[in-house]
């Protein structure tokens, strides 16, 4: 090992028992930082659970082959007559490259008979050769689902990202460093401070929950794991200026993925989260300004991304979030909730919400009231106004609604009813399957209504849905979606391209 090597171990060691952190030490290793190399892969700790079903490998055209570790994934399913949750096994592995890569994916528990690659809109086709492989070409970093024999549980979740250019010193001031290896803090609580970054180097794990509460100009970075945390993996509260960004993956914690109250610039980029617990959300804001949730990948035993107003110590508007370039797969509940919580006392108002280019790969919500690929839902006195949704590509899901729009006051979670819903448009959304229940339209009542809703250019089944389209006289355009608006909707419109 070099002086300078050497140097920067005793350096990270250093700065690691500053912040209370505790190293597997076996599992520390130094690596070389190659930019141009075109496949990056990374050791997965041993001590953390794997599967063996699938075996995946990549190489650059007419390179060698490079061997991915494989992670073990907890997924939900409800039980719908008891409901409990039994644990369903899954695949991830992750890489970062540039240009292309080539995939080679090995079934290792049967033959296989039919092979998708999702999301269906990237366009990738798999090969199938011999008995249980399947290859396919990524031209771009992409996180995929390789499903296999119709099964969406014991499935390869693919993870790519570009190759990190911009790895911190470990002795950086600005810098809270994980190496490679699994990481823990006393206390399981990770405390970050105003002007700090933490990185989590490929490889790297670590099981504590990151906790910015007060601070600003604070942030994450990195291709590590945030893994099995005793709570939440992070929470962003009374902050400003904070940024997620890199290739994350947050696996399995016993809470939600991220939850953020009361922030005015937030940043969240490249996000991977997985749950299987109960109240397993993905990500969670409540009263927070100028947000931007940016190519995630998320498929949670809850809402993947629900956005809020009051709830807990949480006070005041929330307004300007952007949900945009993401994968959402929900086993229980919405991949998109917006609205539920509110100040009955002090009304609030969410305003300025956009929603683009997404995919949802899948929606299981056997309760009827809380279906709804997107729903938007206020109670509490809560007002939501002002939202634009485009482009989504919702995939044949398993039980829900396509929309849910309701001024609701559920008795469960709501004080008082919403305010209402005004002035919404959805663009482009496209629906190809046959399992969606009819979507619903619900205004509470006259002076709580459900006002200025347009469809753009939506497409069901191959079909566009609009006031022009042929059809007898007496027939709702709603019913060919098919949707139900009561008579508290008003100005409800389904236009051509």
């Amino acid at each position: 090992m070099s002086i300078k090597n050497l140097l920067s171990l005793c350096l990270f060691f250093v700065t690691s028992y500053a912040h209370g952190v505790n190293i597997d030490k076996s599992l520390v290793r130094s690596y070389p930082r190659n930019e141009s190399a075109q496949i990056v892969t990374y050791a997965k700790p041993t001590s953390l659970g794997n599967n063996t079903s699938f075996s995946v490998k990549a190489r650059s055209p007419g390179g060698s082959w490079k061997a991915l570790d494989m992670y073990l994934v907890n997924l939900s399913l409800i039980n719908t007559t008891t409901g409990s949750s039994a644990t369903q096994k899954s695949s991830m592995a992750y890489f970062d490259f540039s240009g292309t890569a080539e995939i080679s994916v090995t079934y290792n528990t049967a033959p296989i008979t039919t092979a998708v690659i999702r999301p269906y809109s990237y366009g990738l086709l798999p090969q199938i050769s011999g008995n249980n492989t399947v290859a396919f070409t990524l031209d771009k970093p992409q996180n995929v689902i390789v499903q296999v024999n119709d099964n969406i549980f014991d499935c390869l979740h693919l993870l790519s990202s570009t190759i990190d250019t911009n790895v911190p010193s470990e002795n950086s001031t600005d810098v809270i460093y994980f190496g490679p290896g699994v990481h823990s803090v006393t206390g399981n609580v990770l405390q970050v401070p105003s002007g700090k970054t933490v990185y989590i180097a490929g490889g790297g794990v670590l099981t504590a929950t990151l906790n910015f509460s007060g601070v600003h100009d604070a942030g994450l970075s990195g291709r590590g794991l945030l893994y099995t945390t005793s709570g939440g993996a992070i929470v962003v509260e009374y902050s400003r200026n904070i940024t997620i960004n890199g290739a994350i993956t947050v696996l399995n914690p016993n809470g939600y993925a991220i939850s953020s109250g009361q922030v005015n610039g937030f940043t969240i980029r490249g996000l991977r989260a997985f749950s299987n617990k109960g109240n397993g959300d993905g990500i969670d804001l409540f009263c927070c300004q100028n947000a931007v949730l940016d190519g995630l990948f998320m498929r949670n035993s809850d809402d993947c991304i629900a956005l809020y107003n009051h709830r807990w110590n949480y006070y005041g508007n929330s307004s300007n979030i952007t949900v945009q370039n993401s994968s959402l797969w929900a086993d229980v509940a919405h991949p998109i909730n917006i609205g539920t919580h509110g100040n009955t006392d002090n009304p609030e108002t969410m305003d300025a919400v956009t929603i683009k280019n997404i995919d949802v790969l899948d929606h299981r919500e056997p309760q009827l009231l809380y279906q709804g690929t997107i729903a938007i839902n206020p109670g509490d006195s809560n007002m939501i106004q002002n939202v634009h949704i485009e482009d989504i590509r919702v995939e044949d899901f398993r039980i829900g609604q396509l929309i849910n729009m309701r001024v609701m006051f559920n008795t469960k979670y709501n004080t008082s009813p919403g305010r209402g819903i005004s002035n919404v448009t959805i663009k482009n959304m496209v629906y190809n399957g046959t399992h969606a229940n009819p979507s619903i339209l619900e205004g509470y009542d006259s002076d709580r209504s459900i006002n200025f809703i347009t469809f753009e250019n939506l497409v069901i089944n191959g079909k566009q849905i609009a006031d022009t389209m042929k059809k007898p006289t007496w027939y709702e355009t709603s019913d060919f979606v098919p949707m139900f608006a009561n008579d508290h909707t008003n100005n409800l419109t389904f236009r051509a391209t």
